[in-house]
């Protein structure tokens, strides 16, 4: 049916043409891409226009804003707020939702977005990213910011976007989960990439060790083990791979397998690093329709009832069989029934023997 010519919009008509508000709901993601287009053109500048070093002031999050994240913000409300589409729109970089401005129609989604993912990364030309995810608004009057209280299952689209050698837009509709690159010639997001699937095995891993003495026993336990390699319970070698950028160490998973987690630490009262809504629920969402799994550690992230607009939670996402693995350290750490897995390093006729410590 589809073709490696197929553009964004023939791809949308297609995937929505039997839902009632397909058109609408496609038509807002064509706003989306609009503003994704805007925002590689911006990044790629970089140095050039002052894009990179930091501002004197700190978002919600308490960090630290870039240019580009004031920026990116900007072109994201400003190409989806006057079309009819969205009744509201909430980002990582502002305290409350965004009103629509009373001058525009208002629309029959929210739309809820993290501008540019691994911002810290611009300074270093690092890949950087834009996630996104839609939920339905029915009612007339105008959202409060309870009506964005959604758990992820509820959904109806998300994606991100991959700023890199090429742009690349990966979206869902709750059918599956496809690629489009940027075909800069045409102006148009061409379908590269269609019907992404994550393997169930790997022998890859996404996680930044430094955190390692923070976390909990069953992160410390599985991340030990694949650290092993074949000498270990496992019996196989793995490899770690970490950018800190998450839509880049997510699309290589999507693309290649592997397991990727920002767990729950002790570092600070944090519950977890990622936010569940401009960050977890997308990411997950494509991860699920692309045949992985995405958990808290815990239990299914998309069932999560979130309780805050800037909740942060702990993710584990990725290839099923390693993420239930990890669900399952949980599991008997938190009913007392594990065993960790003590390096050989460490064992009595090891260096780090008792004696040898005297």
């Amino acid at each position: 049916m589809f073709t490696r010519r197929t553009t964004l919009s023939k791809f949308l008509i297609e995937q929505l043409k039997t839902s009632p508000d397909g058109q609408m709901l496609a038509a807002l993601l064509i706003d989306v891409a609009a503003a994704i287009k805007a925002i590689s053109a911006v990044a790629a500048k970089g140095a050039l226009e002052g894009h990179t070093g930091s501002l004197d002031t700190i978002n919600v999050q308490g960090e630290v804003q870039k240019p580009l994240d004031v920026m990116t913000n900007e072109i994201m409300l400003h190409h989806c707020d006057w079309g009819g589409l969205v009744a509201g729109m909430a980002s990582e970089e502002m305290d409350a939702p965004y009103d629509i401005p009373t001058e525009y129609t208002r629309g029959r989604y929210l739309l809820l977005f993290d501008p540019l993912d691994g911002s810290a990364n611009i300074d270093f030309n690092v890949a950087v990213g834009t996630i996104f995810s839609v939920l339905a608004h029915d009612k007339n009057s105008a959202p409060t910011e309870a009506d964005y209280m959604q758990p992820g299952n509820h959904q109806v689209a998300a994606g991100y976007a991959l700023y890199g050698p090429a742009t690349i837009m990966v979206l869902t509709v709750g059918q599956g989960t496809h690629g489009f690159t940027l075909d800069r010639e045409i102006g148009n997001f061409v379908l590269t990439h269609p019907n992404l699937h994550i393997p169930e095995d790997t022998d890859q891993f996404s996680i930044n060790t430094s955190n390692e003495r923070f976390w909990e026993p069953p992160m410390q336990r599985y991340v030990d083990e694949c650290k092993a390699g074949k000498a270990g319970p496992r019996g196989r070698d793995f490899n770690m791979r970490w950018i800190a950028s998450m839509v880049a160490d997510v699309h290589r998973i999507l693309i290649f397998g592997g397991v990727f987690s920002y767990p729950r630490d002790n570092k600070s009262s944090k519950s977890g690093r990622l936010r569940l809504m401009y960050e977890a629920n997308p990411i997950a969402f494509l991860v699920e329709q692309a045949g992985g799994v995405a958990s808290t550690g815990r239990g299914r992230m998309l069932d999560e009832q979130p309780q805050s607009l800037h909740q942060r939670i702990p993710v584990v996402l990725g290839s099923k069989h390693e993420v239930e693995r990890i669900e399952q350290y949980h599991r008997e750490f938190d009913t007392g029934t594990d065993k960790p897995f003590i390096s050989p390093l460490f064992n009595e006729r090891s260096l780090f023997r008792k004696e040898a410590r005297l």
